[in-house]
């Protein structure tokens, strides 16, 4: 049976104005168990105290900037010109790995997997648990993930995405709020395998930009979904989307 070295994970940060939230997230990649983390922190220019907390933790941190972008998905796309890891996770300020294996129980669920993926825990502001993203969304999370299973919309977080770094393309910055699931679709549609790990692999603090901006989201997520799927199908697709928001009584 072939041995493989272990991969080395890029995390990246992305963050802005974060001070009161950056500290739990560089503390749950600090304290990961698997010793083959890059940590990459990419700070728009805060003038909070987000930068002292980058420095008080400097030494756990692999490399971090803090200058002026244009908007999240170009700060992400600097975090993957910066990064060297064999496999790439964004977990952004706010948001923090599950517990302190997290990492190492990805690596030990596949051999060379092309994306690893599993659950995401929904927190509210004071980090409280609200449940599975799969319990507290319209979306359940599939055992064998592709590229056609985000038709209906994002069934798995990009917190919860690990996609080797050599498939990962930059993000389409003409998207200023969706292009998260146009990235993974581009993502998926170029791996073989991929790996449902059966873990919960970070916590997701509600409330971010697509929920700010519900409106713009929807529309510039029909676009991206229309762009992969075709103008036909992906009108029935979001009828369904809209025929199941109206019969649940419940507004995501």
């Amino acid at each position: 049976m072939a041995s493989f070295p272990p991969p080395t994970l890029s995390i990246i940060t992305v963050c802005y104005q974060a001070g009161s939230q950056i500290e739990s997230t560089i503390q749950s990649v600090m304290r990961q168990t698997y010793p083959h983390i890059e940590y990459i922190v990419v700070d728009g220019g805060s003038t909070d105290e987000t930068l002292s907390l980058i420095q008080k933790y400097a030494a756990s941190i692999t490399r971090w900037i803090s200058e002026k972008d244009d908007g999240l998905y170009d700060a992400m796309n600097k975090g993957l010109r910066l990064c060297t890891g064999d496999y790439v996770l964004f977990l952004n300020a706010g948001d923090y790995l599950y517990d302190d294996h997290t990492i190492a129980h990805v690596f030990a669920a596949c051999d060379q997997a092309d994306v690893y993926y599993g659950e995401a825990m929904f927190v509210d502001a004071l980090g409280r648990p609200v449940g599975l993203r799969s319990e507290v969304t319209p979306h359940r999370l599939p055992a064998r993930l592709s590229w056609k299973d985000l038709k209906y919309g994002m069934v798995v977080s990009h917190q919860a995405f690990i996609v080797r770094r050599a498939l990962a393309a930059p993000f389409d910055t003409r998207y200023r709020i969706c292009a998260d699931i146009d990235w993974m679709i581009t993502c998926l549609k170029q791996s073989q395998h991929i790996c449902y790990t059966g873990q919960v692999i970070s916590c997701f603090r509600m409330g971010g930009i697509s929920k700010q901006h519900q409106l713009k989201a929807w529309k510039e997520r029909y676009r991206i979904l229309q762009q992969h799927y075709g103008a036909i199908p992906n009108f029935f697709h979001h009828l369904w989307i809209a025929i199941r928001y109206l019969l649940s009584g419940r507004r995501y």
